[in-house]
Parts: C-alpha cells; sequence; structure tokens
C-alpha cells in the first residue's frame, strides 16, 4: 500500500505518527539512535498509529518509550504511561493466580476439574489444572459463531464451555485454548470467592506497586487510555465493539502500561510472588501422556524457546485493535516489551529484532 495514500486517507496521523516520549535512554547511544530509527520504520512499514517500547537489562530500565499516537482522533502522543489492551499477554497473570492458590494448597495441579465443577460434562474428570494451565485439557477456541456482542454472564460462559465437547483425549496434544484460562479464571472465583480480577489487584499489582494495571473497563474513567485500531482495505479504523462482560475473562482482559510491565518483570526474578520452584513449573514446557514434551514450548502461560542460543519465556496479545508482545531473556537478564494499538500488527518481529540489537546479534 502506498503510505502517502494512507496518510491521506488518515491525515490525522500524519503529524503525530513518530512523536516519542523518552525515559532513561540505553548505555550504548549507537544501539539507542540504531533501535528508534529501526522502530520508526517499522511503525511506517507496518501502518503502527501508536507503539510503547520497554528495554530492561540487568535490572535497569535502559527505554521506556513511547513513539505515535495513542489516540488518532484526539492526536494524543503515546507516553511511557500510556495504557493498552493486553490480549493474551493477560493470561501469564492468570496462570501466577492459579499458582498462588497451588502454593497454599487451596488448588492442586493434578486435581480433575469436577472438584471445583461437580454440575459438568462428564469427561472433565479427566481433566486436570494442570492441563488447562497449559493448554493440553482438549479445550478449543471461542466457536466460530460466538457473539461477542451478548453481555454474558459467567454463568453463561461456564455453560458454554461445558456444551463444546473435548477436541482430544486430555493430556495428548497441546492446542491453544483461550476458554480454557477463561474456565480459570471462574475457577479461581468458586476457590476465592473474589472475581479473579479482584484477585489479582489484591495479590498481584498492589503488592508490585502495579498502580494502573486492571481489568478492562469501557465505563470507568481512565487516564492514558489508548483507543485500539484496525486496518480495513488500507485505512485505519477504530477497534470493532465487543460486550463489556467479553472484556472481563481471565483468557486476557487488561489494561497496563510498560511502566508497570517493568516492575512485574522485576518481581518475577525474585520470590515476591511465588516460589522459584514454582516459577521454574511455569517456565518448563509441559510434558504430554507419551512423556514428550509438547511441540510448542508451552508452560503455564508462557511459552519457552531458545533463540539462536538464548533460553527466551515469551507470550504475545492480540485483541480489539492492539498487538502485544513480551520477550524475557532470562539468562541474559533482558527484557523487551511492545505494545500497539493496530491489531495487525508484527509485535513480535519488532521485538525480536530489538533485543538481537541489544545482545549485539544485529
Amino acid at each position: 500500500m502506498n503510505f502517502r495514500k494512507f496518510f491521506k486517507s488518515t491525515p490525522l496521523i500524519g503529524l503525530g505518527l513518530f512523536f516519542a516520549v523518552c525515559a532513561p535512554q540505553a548505555q550504548n547511544p549507537a544501539t539507542d539512535s540504531a533501535v528508534t530509527d529501526y522502530v520508526k520504520a517499522e511503525m511506517q512499514r507496518q501502518h503502527i498509529p501508536g507503539l510503547s517500547l520497554l528495554v530492561v537489562k540487568e535490572g535497569k530500565t535502559l527505554r521506556a518509550e513511547g513513539f505515535g499516537l495513542a489516540n488518532v482522533e484526539l492526536q494524543a502522543p503515546v507516553k511511557p504511561e500510556t495504557l493498552f489492551q493486553s490480549g493474551s499477554v493477560g493470561k501469564q497473570f492468570t496462570a501466577t493466580a492459579v499458582m498462588m492458590l497451588v502454593e497454599e494448597g487451596k488448588v492442586g495441579l493434578e486435581d480433575p476439574l469436577t472438584k471445583y465443577f461437580p454440575d459438568v460434562p462428564a469427561a472433565w474428570k479427566d481433566v486436570t489444572v494442570r492441563e488447562l494451565l497449559s493448554h493440553t485439557a482438549g479445550f478449543g477456541d471461542y466457536p466460530e459463531d460466538f457473539d461477542f456482542r451478548k453481555d454474558w454472564t459467567e454463568e453463561g460462559l461456564l455453560k458454554l464451555v461445558e456444551g463444546i465437547p473435548l477436541a482430544y483425549p486430555p493430556g495428548t496434544k497441546w492446542e491453544y485454548s483461550n476458554l480454557g484460562y477463561l474456565t480459570l479464571g471462574i475457577l479461581i472465583h468458586r476457590v476465592t470467592g473474589e472475581f479473579y480480577g479482584d484477585f489479582l489487584e489484591q495479590r498481584i499489582f498492589r503488592p508490585l506497586g502495579m498502580t494502573t494495571t486492571r481489568i478492562i473497563s469501557e465505563a470507568d474513567i481512565i487516564p492514558n487510555r489508548a483507543a485500539g485500531y484496525r486496518l480495513e482495505k488500507g485505512e485505519l479504523k477504530n477497534q470493532e465493539w465487543v460486550a463489556p462482560t467479553i472484556n472481563t475473562t481471565a483468557d486476557g482482559s487488561l489494561y497496563f502500561s510498560i511502566l508497570d510491565l517493568a516492575k512485574w518483570d522485576a518481581a518475577l526474578y525474585t520470590e515476591k510472588l511465588l516460589k522459584r520452584s514454582s516459577f521454574d513449573l511455569m517456565w518448563t514446557p509441559v510434558k504430554l501422556k507419551n512423556g514428550q514434551p509438547n511441540k510448542d514450548g508451552y508452560g503455564f502461560g508462557w511459552y519457552i524457546e531458545q533463540r539462536h542460543g538464548h533460553r527466551c519465556l515469551h507470550h504475545t496479545g492480540s485483541w480489539q485493535g492492539f498487538e502485544n508482545v513480551i520477550d524475557r531473556y532470562v539468562d541474559d537478564e533482558l527484557t523487551v516489551v511492545v505494545l500497539t494499538n493496530q491489531g495487525d500488527a508484527e509485535s513480535g518481529k519488532i521485538s525480536r529484532h530489538v533485543a538481537e540489537m541489544y545482545l549485539g546479534e544485529k
């Protein structure tokens, strides 16, 4: 697509696209400049209105920076404080909450789901909490005819999940499942008596000082909230609307900023939230019943893979005009986060390239 034509069809973007607000800068000016040039070029190539970049190395924030526009109509720039929707990056918080309950003895990883959901299909007796966490339970995704504009209740969503037959015998295959994590949120509610979002607020966000991270709400007045966008026939459009309750499920319905994610990243190197043994379990690819690790290298709420000899824990998230990624190169103590407000953006490509620049591979 001709980018000049794109600007012409959406003129509000033109003036603000490459405005950046910077926090601490990289220690290597050459790398710092190269990263800025690369990010700007990718934003132009991918038609990304706004982007937030976090780079943390050995506990120090090298970049916490906003590029472009958080809201095209209002010409509001992205700042480090800008809130983006999490998409499935939120699953790691749900998994951490479940592991907190495991450590407290309130939930068992090998517990059958029927322990918490007694009035469910008989097949659920063979599904364990571990399998829900690792996408090996046989649960699938939202059906093609799912009505995202219906204001579902928690009970209604559970009934929907119950009505979908398992796609395969639990523990025999890996298949990404939003419905599995939706169910984990309901499980947290049943075990604690609290909405899972309140549990996250009390046990994770508040203790870590993640003051702006929260469950999505269209009704509340939320400072620094970014708008989500999509491309339709080369033109920028607002995100598609979904019912409010669909934006409160545990498969990924959070607002967060890179400033809060820096606090989250720092906590994962400590035992403030969980014992190291619990994190190690979350960050190890789960084995199937045949004894082989799942082919996608998934643990609990995280993918685990080797990238050119560097161990990386990562997850992407895509929802309502947002596309995000967190990449943690734990042995190098390097974390790169890229948050964008364009639903088809290649945030993972940008994050990988930035990481390679800081690792000295580009």
